[in-house]
């Protein structure tokens, strides 16, 4: 799936991938939205999906904030960097293992609104100029954006259904994230 190269790309493809995302929750019944997925992946269910899509919503916007502050963010959070995504993770997949899918569901959908809200913000230079800020690094900000969400709603879509397909034929998986 191509990179949104504008604002309007960035907002529609990110409601898009979000709308499959929950449209295909939506249509499993409870029980099978409460199902553990085959072992090897880090994200036990949907809800541990979820909350790690609400979590980079989080860390996202983090970033923005300490980044249009004039100050370098940690990335991808405190304590951790991009070799040390799956430390982080774990970290995440934890801190919300106890919380109820709808919890998730509701924590998810508030997140989305406000990344969406901040890409509102901005024009397409400011979105997609490369180097435009230093927090960027030699990227632009949309880049950081699509990350964050149409390619990561993609990919837990992809995870979920492929959890679901090794679900039904009994598989165990290679330890995979999103």
């Amino acid at each position: 799936m191509p990179r949104p190269t504008n604002k309007e790309e960035l907002l529609d493809l990110g409601w898009k991938n979000f709308q499959k995302l929950n449209d295909y929750i939506d249509s499993l019944s409870t029980p099978e939205q409460e199902q553990e997925f085959p072992k090897g992946t880090l994200n036990r269910n949907i809800r541990d999906v979820l909350a790690h899509l609400h979590e980079w919503h989080l860390m996202m916007m983090e970033w923005y904030s300490v980044g249009m502050a004039g100050k370098k963010p940690d990335m991808p959070a405190k304590g951790f960097n991009w070799r040390t995504c799956p430390q982080l993770n774990e970290q995440i997949q934890e801190q919300y293992s106890t919380m109820e899918l709808e919890e998730a569901r509701e924590l998810l959908a508030a997140s989305f609104h406000q990344v969406r809200e901040l890409i509102m913000k901005h024009n397409n230079e400011e979105l997609f100029e490369k180097k435009q800020y230093k927090w960027t690094g030699s990227t632009s900000m949309g880049y950081y954006f699509a990350s964050a969400t149409s390619s990561r709603y993609d990919s837990a879509l992809k995870l979920i259904r492929r959890c679901r397909r090794n679900l039904k034929q009994g598989a165990v998986m290679a330890a995979t994230t999103l």
